[in-house]
């Protein structure tokens, strides 16, 4: 028998402030409309955190939803993972703070910083050390406060963003060792630092001292993003034995509607298996892979032994594909 790390429960927090296309441009006077945005990216509305909401408060929020999903205590976890790009400080880690949210004492904590592949890197790592038996129950949690790291002045990228997080609890299980298994089947994690100029914060602690703004090549980012993803998708089912006819379900980080569709095709899945939130939700980086696979258990879309796809591209650049097995 293999050790898998099985996805035993979902979760996912959105701030209170929904915030429309025209509100947007209307607040920060943008020479923008709601068509505009639409046709280019498929994003309607976003959430914005509230002054006091951190990445760790809304990681913790969806946290507990997740492992009131999970049906299991705080104290069961013993390994937290937080993907972010807007971390609470330069340190603690998030991790540590939500650890403290959720009263957990044992066991250990760490950040990822991925940018929008965060969430499949951390799952990866999460992966392994339950495999390795380093851990029996993490919390892989993507949280992102987006927000604040907007210039409001640049309707190319500050359109395109939200807030959030999205959580996923992962036991230990035991499963044969192939691609009928529950659980983690495997991750595939890529980055090439070449291109680390076309998305990218301009400022850090250890630069500047500044917080930054994001910056972002939207056309490069988008020519990269259709060719890395569908070879990275190829990589994993190929990875399992698994054909693009043997997948269930698409979660796909959100990023732009167009994106989305591409990647759908390219699986041969029809809309109603392609999960899409981006419309809702905008880009909310390390968060909207968790959210919307936390939007697809609570509908009940999810049934067990369904295999799902997960990708994403983000800034380094940074790209991955995890596939489970529900």
């Amino acid at each position: 028998m293999t050790m898998r790390a099985l996805i035993a429960g979902c979760g996912g927090y959105l701030p209170e402030r929904a915030v429309s296309n025209e509100e947007l441009a209307r607040e920060h006077g943008l020479d923008t409309t709601d068509a505009w945005i639409v046709e280019r990216t498929g994003i309607r509305r976003r959430h914005i955190a509230a002054p006091g909401e951190t990445a760790s408060s809304m990681a913790a929020a969806a946290a507990r939803r997740a492992l009131e999903r999970a049906r299991l205590p705080a104290e069961a976890v013993d390994c937290v993972i937080v993907a972010t790009a807007t971390p609470d400080s330069a340190f603690p880690a998030t991790a540590v703070r939500v650890q403290q949210h959720l009263g957990i004492t044992r066991g250990f904590g760490f950040d990822v910083s991925a940018a929008c592949t965060g969430f499949v890197y951390a799952l990866g790592v999460a992966d392994s050390l339950i495999r390795t038996g380093a851990a029996r129950c993490a919390l892989v949690i993507g949280a992102e406060v987006f927000s604040r790291i907007m210039d409001w002045t640049d309707r190319g990228t500050c359109v395109l963003f939200g807030d959030g997080a999205g959580a996923v609890v992962l036991v230990a299980g035991e499963g044969k060792g192939d691609a009928s298994d529950r659980g983690i089947l495997s991750t595939h994690l890529h980055s090439d630092g070449r291109h680390g100029d076309i998305l990218y914060v301009d400022g850090g602690a250890g630069s500047n001292g500044a917080c930054g703004k994001l910056r972002m090549a939207g056309k490069e980012v988008f020519r990269h993003a259709v060719s890395k993803l569908a070879a990275v998708v190829d990589e994993a089912l190929a990875a399992n034995g698994l054909g693009h006819e043997d997948v269930r379900w698409l979660v796909p980080h959100q990023a732009n509607l167009r994106i989305i569709e591409a990647m759908g095709k390219k699986l041969r899945l029809p809309p109603e298996r392609v999960v899409v939130t981006v419309d809702r939700h905008a880009n909310t980086s390390a968060a909207s892979i968790p959210l919307a696979l936390a939007e697809a258990d609570a509908s009940g879309r999810l049934e067990r032994g369904d295999l799902i796809v997960m990708e994403a591209i983000g800034g380094g650049l940074t790209w991955g594909a995890a596939l489970a097995r529900y």
